[in-house]
């Protein structure tokens, strides 16, 4: 069966870095968008960022624009989010999805992973 599964959360201070990945598996992702979404308590769960895993084409959010790279390892099968100047705002359970839809659409997503924990604060 397919499984996404995220690594790499914790807990960071303001300004930090930190790197999430996402490994992939159970079927073929071509064609697919595979995003970044975040849920903090109480909010709902919003769009980070996507890749597509054929084209490589990326997109953001504005709140992440200019600090938050998304890739994809082919050979790993997995997606990365690379999270530079880190701010209290970014915190919240980081989840992987992959899907055929519109990629800043929730409900666009078939597969999901179990979320990670990012926390900024000093």
């Amino acid at each position: 069966q397919v499984q996404l599964v995220e690594s790499g959360g914790g807990l960071v201070q303001p300004g930090g870095s930190l790197r999430l990945s996402c490994a992939a598996s159970g079927r073929t992702f071509s064609g697919y968008a595979m995003g970044w979404f975040r849920q903090a308590p109480g909010e709902e769960r919003e769009f980070v960022a996507a890749v597509m895993w054929s084209s490589l084409n990326t997109y953001y959010a504005d709140s992440v624009k200019g600090r938050f790279t998304i890739s994809r390892d082919n050979t790993l099968s997995t997606v990365f989010l690379q999270m530079n100047s880190l701010k209290p705002e970014d915190t919240a359970v980081y989840y992987c999805a992959a899907g055929l839809g519109p990629v800043r659409l929730t409900t666009a997503y078939e597969y999901w992973g179990q979320g990670t924990q990012v926390t900024v604060s000093s």
